[in-house]
């Protein structure tokens, strides 16, 4: 009996401890951003006939400072490498959007570089902090130098989507 019952402490403490090390697990979600992959809570039939550009994104937050529920198809150039949950987005005259994760809800892996995507979710025109660019310029791996030289704050669109689809 004491056998059995050190056996399935034995088996308890592996399994406890095997989960404890994958909650752990620190880094972007594994995938390759196929085609037709959806992260959030995806995007709307709706939404993907009527995406807009970048450009009429930027033309639209010129008039105001918020919009709910717009969809939008661009590139994105880069992907947090800490844990996927944020990336930018270039846009149509090579100018670059902020992307961040509904809720922190969910994460998209790296391989989503390069990728064009729609995006569905809420934008705003936003001034940027100097230190929450520095953080998002260590996230991005940038040198230090490139770190220092972040002095003032920036207005950008930030995007915060609550789902992404993968088109090309």
């Amino acid at each position: 009996m004491k056998k059995l019952v050190l056996l399935l402490s034995l088996i308890i403490s592996t399994i406890a401890f095997s989960q404890e090390a994958a909650a752990k697990k620190v880094g972007p979600p594994e995938g390759q951003a196929l085609i037709g992959e959806i992260y959030g809570a995806g995007v709307s039939t709706k939404a993907e006939k009527s995406a807009m550009t970048t450009k009429k994104l930027d033309q639209k937050l010129k008039k105001s400072a918020k919009l709910d529920n717009v969809a939008v198809k661009g590139k994105v150039v880069k992907v947090c490498d800490k844990k996927g949950c944020w990336f930018t987005v270039e846009t149509d005259n090579n100018e670059k959007f902020f992307v961040k994760m509904k809720d922190y809800a969910f994460f998209v892996p790296t391989a989503l570089e390069g990728k064009t995507i729609i995006l569905e979710g809420n934008a705003e025109a936003k001034v940027t902090s100097v230190d929450e660019q520095k953080h998002y310029a260590e996230d991005a791996k940038k040198s230090q130098a490139e770190i220092d030289a972040i002095t003032k704050p920036e207005e950008e669109i930030r995007f915060m989507a609550s789902g992404i689809k993968v088109v090309d």
